[in-house]
């Protein structure tokens, strides 16, 4: 028997084509301009494939630019950043999703209601305080606050915490644990997704923050990547197309990040929130 037809199935085929073109022919025409000499890039119109490729660019760029120092600054970030956002917003989001103690529930609204107010209006208040501590121009505010919990972390780990039957937490009790032993042994390695996706989702936003390293730094051999591809505009003025081989490199590690979390990313981004 042969099956009908489908418009409706038709339609959503050409959606999700459309979609992924629009989607990754803007990078296709990213990778093809930083392999570009600068005539083409700035041909008109537009040359949409290079002829010669000039992988060149790379190394030139890698080179000429203190990429080295630029990459090492951003992992450092990056890291640290991933690790204080973990054990810190997992021990507050276990406190408030297995304790038991005064005003818990109305200490969390307020932790929640912290997540409105933008971060442009703290950095004032910020700055002052490490500059009275003498940390400008140096990496520590790029990833101290993260060691102090935040809010979006712990929401998020809270509820996967929730999603946790209570029983492993009696059997543990049974078995002498304390509440420590309890977070640490059994209910951080049950919460894998959460963790991967809080952990996707930090270090994205510090790998391509732009905004506080700024503020904070100021010599170069403290710069981080998108920082340094930055101070390129002006090393390299008639060679955009090395810019964009900077941009593509600086969006390795993220690719690389992601393929190794995609599966508890993809896993916790469809639990994170349900109880």
């Amino acid at each position: 028997m042969r099956k009908r037809f489908s418009y409706s199935k038709l339609l959503g085929y050409i959606v999700v084509i459309f979609s992924t073109l629009v989607m990754i022919v803007p990078f296709l025409t990213t990778v093809f301009n930083s392999l570009k000499t600068y005539k083409q890039y700035m041909a008109f119109p537009p040359e949409w494939l290079p002829d010669p490729v000039r992988w060149s660019n790379y190394t030139q760029v890698w080179e000429q630019a203190n990429f080295n120092a630029y990459t090492f600054n951003s992992v450092y970030v990056a890291i640290l950043s991933v690790i204080g956002a973990i054990l810190s917003s997992s021990m507050i989001a276990y406190a408030f999703a297995r304790l038991r103690f005064p005003f818990r529930d109305t200490l969390f609204l307020i932790v929640l209601g912290t997540m409105m107010i933008p971060g442009i209006v703290t950095i004032i208040p910020q700055f002052i305080i490490f500059k009275n501590l003498g940390m400008v121009d140096s990496l520590t505010p790029l990833w101290f606050l993260e060691w102090l919990g935040q809010p979006f972390a712990i929401f998020l780990l809270r509820q996967a915490f929730l999603g946790i039957p209570a029983e492993y937490e009696e059997a543990a009790k049974l078995d002498g644990c304390n509440p420590f032993q309890i977070y640490w042994k059994i209910y951080l390695p049950m919460a894998k997704p959460a963790m991967a996706t809080l952990a996707v989702f930090t270090f994205m936003g510090k790998w391509n923050e732009i905004l506080s390293p700024v503020i904070y730094l100021v010599s170069e051999e403290k710069f981080t990547l998108p920082v340094g591809i930055m101070s390129l505009a002006g090393q390299f003025k008639t060679n955009d197309q090395l810019l964009v081989a900077g941009a593509l490199i600086s969006l390795v590690p993220i690719l690389i990040v992601f393929l190794f979390a995609e599966k508890y990313f993809v896993e916790g981004s469809k639990t994170s929130g349900l109880k």
